[in-house]
């Protein structure tokens, strides 16, 4: 499977992620991501041995979109250092059931994970384990009981887009394990990572990608275009 690359240099790669791939290896043992690109490095440049590439955020497996990798270690702990202080602008595109009261709004949860089960809950502030999640939405428009939401993180925490929406009480289409009582099994979640902007970690140039999603039911009941890029 071949991987549209959205900038490449010496010391970057961001590419669009494909929907259902586990990022990295996993119990299911399917092909993950990281292994595809290191294998296709390795044959675009006829690299011998094994090639570096460094992981850097992650996206849900169902999830699809844009995604930085680091192809030199210095890029790699500079570019953790700036997921560390967020410094790095990551949206998404989200196709939520429901209208949301309010135009544009920043969502502020606790959540806990839980590991065994893979489940993430909003707990109360002060539980010991709670890690606090931010982000900021908007609604881009309304259509046949959906909306298009433009979301922004402000913190990374896992499946934090699907639980904070649902929370909200407008869970992602498609998302059966935080909406399951709105969504259908088979459903393809509307979630998509649609920007990335950051510093070049070693060029100090600004970088900024964007992936558009497929134009596929629930997608295609909008125009999601350039004018929806910033």
């Amino acid at each position: 499977m071949k991987m549209p690359i959205l900038y490449e240099d010496n010391h970057l790669l961001l590419v669009e992620k494909p929907i259902n791939i586990p990022v990295q290896k996993d119990n299911s043992g399917d092909l993950d991501v990281l292994t595809m690109l290191k294998e296709d490095i390795k044959i675009r440049y006829q690299k011998p041995g094994n090639v570096y590439l460094g992981l850097v955020h992650r996206l849900d497996r169902p999830v699809g979109g844009a995604m930085v990798f680091a192809k030199t270690s210095k890029a790699a702990s500079r570019l953790s250092d700036m997921v560390r202080r967020q410094v790095i602008e990551r949206k998404y595109f989200a196709v939520v059931h429901g209208i949301p009261k309010k135009k544009s709004d920043q969502l502020v949860h606790y959540l806990h994970k839980d590991n065994t089960k893979n489940i993430v809950s909003v707990v109360p502030s002060h539980h010991p384990k709670g890690k606090k999640a931010i982000l900021d939405y908007e609604v881009l428009e309304s259509k046949k009981g959906m909306s298009l939401l433009a979301v922004q993180l402000q913190t990374g925490r896992p499946h934090q887009i699907r639980v904070q929406l649902s929370a909200m009480g407008h869970p992602i289409f498609g998302d059966q394990k935080y909406g399951a009582q709105l969504n259908k099994v088979g459903q393809q979640i509307a979630l998509w990572a649609h920007s990335l902007h950051l510093e070049h970690p070693i060029k100090k140039e600004p970088v900024k990608v964007y992936s558009l999603p497929p134009e596929k039911h629930p997608w295609n009941l909008w125009e999601i275009a350039e004018g929806n890029k910033e």
